[in-house]
């Protein structure tokens, strides 16, 4: 028997998201007013009839179609909304005989009227004073970066007060970047993916401090303690103990043939680099297991949830997550990198772009006029923004919930004092102004959202091109302008700046093993030819290949290459060198032979989480041994 207190907090929970509905609906209500009202108002200019039966006849039909509504009930409820409506148009049109009526329901128009503004980032015309502000910061990065496309907004006190575009979709195609052109957001995904979940915690289908094991049985960690204590918060904040960017050859390159349940099994092999909830690393496989979360709370795929929760009711009409077709949508910014001198396409899209594992966490597509809607929801919301979700829980995701060290960088260059991770977002304070944002960074694409809420204020940065830099300098020339304004240090002091932070060691002399790299022999490798497994990357190859010996992941058609030897040592060079860093093959002895993969040159990956197994030899086929038994 459930006790009385869990019966209230369940109907307390309820009746929550039954009063957000109703504000909800009250909002929408006026909000449908002033656009009818604008319509009362055409139809007086031009004498048309108050009333269209056959539309209101269509609309009950469909309506109570999609919503799955009695066709009774739903034509009643419109019918009385529609009443109102009419009498409205019927006292508009009565310019000469009710002159004085008229004005007073012309004037209730016209106050409704900001109602309508917010639903879609409208830009007011752009002030002289802020193209003078932006516009050099924005050229000049565009230029000095060599970038491909370029698309920035600004927003000052709660409306867009510049836009500006630049560049091309795929280079030298002459298809020009505008305001609708979708670009990969990257890790910006995130925070609408914590938005979804706060959506579903309004509605009481689950709490931020439910157990994972709640909804996903069989999610395990490495360590048995942090699987029954891992909360939905805690797939969130980036503490949980994963080594940073662990298992993310499971998400990235793409395509791979790696998914949700592959991820969630995984998990239970990687050991932990630091204590439960001690200290932040960043990750994105328990964004994907978060994603999950939402699934099986909401009662829908992941995507399915992300367009009705959010997409939908924010109307981001640009934005695109899980399978799509890319000329359908058309208009999307490809990816390039820069190579031999000028900018190339790397991992262009297909005709259809698949659902990926990686949607929660980094994998959804967006448009500058989606970017900055998403951006007034925190900063300037309607009513119809504030009902969509609830304050306490737009305070739960933008408030910190573990602490990030600051860098030396961020001192020099903000005077910041403290760092922190939300729920998707992080956020800092930078010259005594508060901040929140989050960045996102995938292959050839980079984006970056920041509020600044006290002053409602921020800016969108999206790049389709090796832009890490350019979004770095150009964020800080735009930050300066809002926290610090005295600062005129433009984007040319910000990149010489970087570049001396970040300056490489001393180049020391070249040894032998720096200069060699040659084709690996076969011969030389014998007993070491194979199929290896790895606990969460699978299988894996080293297999003679059209006179070559080869490396290839079975799940990962990108993660191929061909072994090279160096000194006394092996590595892959990557046939698609936008993957990188090229990786080290470090055999150790025994029966089987076992094999570990290090990054090559000094890069960062999580490479040193694979400890691959040999299984056995290669498939022979003639020349080709490199089939999977």
């Amino acid at each position: 028997m459930r006790n009385e207190s869990e019966i209230k907090a369940e109907l307390f929970s309820y009746r929550q998201s039954i009063d957000n509905i109703d504000a909800a609906l009250v909002n929408m209500q006026a909000e449908r007013f002033c656009y009818t009202g604008k319509v009362g108002l055409l139809k007086t200019r031009y004498g048309l009839p108050p009333a269209d039966p056959v539309r209101e006849k269509l609309q009950v039909v469909r309506i109570a179609e999609d919503a799955r509504l009695d066709q009774n009930f739903a034509g009643k409820l419109l019918n009385f909304i529609i009443r109102e409506v009419i009498r409205h148009h019927k006292q508009i049109a009565i310019p000469a005989r009710g002159g004085a009526v008229a004005g007073r329901l012309l004037i209730f128009v016209l106050s409704m009227a900001w109602l309508c503004v917010g639903t879609r980032a409208e830009t007011s015309t752009p002030a002289s004073t802020a193209a003078h502000i932006y516009a050099p910061l924005v050229e000049e990065s565009y230029t000095h970066f060599d970038l491909p496309g370029l698309a920035v907004g600004v927003i000052e006190d709660g409306k867009v007060v510049y836009i500006s575009i630049a560049g091309e979709r795929t280079a030298g195609s002459d298809r020009k970047i505008d305001a609708d052109t979708l670009f990969k957001i990257g890790s910006n995904s995130k925070a609408m993916t914590t938005a979804l979940l706060g959506r579903l915690v309004d509605q009481g289908k689950l709490r931020w401090d439910d157990p994972v094991t709640k909804y996903l049985p069989d999610f395990r960690m490495y360590d048995s303690w942090v699987t029954k204590q891992m909360r939905i918060s805690d797939l969130l904040i980036h503490a949980s103990g994963l080594p940073a960017g662990a298992g993310d050859l499971m998400l990235w390159p793409e395509p791979n043939d790696f998914t949700p349940a592959d991820i969630i099994h995984a998990l239970r092999y990687f050991r932990p680099a630091y204590s439960f909830r001690s200290q932040y690393e960043y990750d994105n496989l328990l964004y994907v297991v978060a994603g999950q979360v939402a699934a099986v709370a909401g009662g829908a795929p992941y995507e399915t949830l992300m367009r009705r929760e959010v997409f939908e009711p924010l109307s981001l009409t640009r934005c695109q997550v899980g399978r799509w077709d890319r000329d359908a949508v058309g208009n999307v910014a490809e990816p390039h990198g820069f190579i031999d001198g000028r900018n190339q396409v790397i991992r262009a899209d297909g005709a259809i772009i698949p659902a990926s594992p990686s949607d929660p966490a980094g994998g959804i597509r967006c448009s500058l006029n989606d970017m900055l809607t998403w951006a007034l929801t925190w900063l300037a919301p309607t009513p119809m923004q504030l009902a969509w979700l609830s304050p306490k829980q737009r305070e739960v995701l933008q408030s910190p919930h573990m602490l990030i060290p600051v860098s030396a960088q961020m001192r020099q260059w903000n005077n910041t004092h403290v760092m922190a991770y939300g729920y998707g977002w992080r956020m800092a304070d930078a010259n005594g102004h508060w901040t929140v944002w989050h960045t996102g960074t995938l292959a050839g694409m980079y984006s970056e959202l920041r509020l600044l809420p006290d002053s409602r204020s921020g800016f969108v940065t999206l790049i389709n091109g090796n832009g890490g830099k350019a979004r770095m300098v150009l964020s800080e020339a735009l930050l300066k302008h809002f926290t610090d304004p005295a600062d005129r240090r433009g984007i040319a002091d910000y990149a010489a700046q970087l570049d001396t932070l970040h300056a490489a060691p001393e180049t020391k002399p070249a040894t032998p093993d720096q200069v060699a790299i040659q084709p690996a022999d076969a011969r030389s490798l014998a007993g070491r030819l194979g199929i290896y497994r790895d606990p969460w990357l699978g299988l894996a190859s080293i297999c003679v290949r059209d006179d070559e010996v080869r490396f290839q992941v079975n799940k990962s058609p990108r993660l191929a290459g061909t072994v090279m030897k160096q000194g006394n040592r092996y590595l892959v060079r990557w046939d698609d060198r936008s993957v990188q860093p090229d990786a080290w093959l470090n055999f150790r002895p025994g029966s089987p032979a076992q094999l570990t993969m290090a990054p090559h040159e000094g890069y960062s990956s999580d490479y040193k989480d694979i400890d691959f197994t040999r299984k056995s030899g290669c498939a022979q086929s003639g020349s080709d041994w490199g089939r999977f038994d």
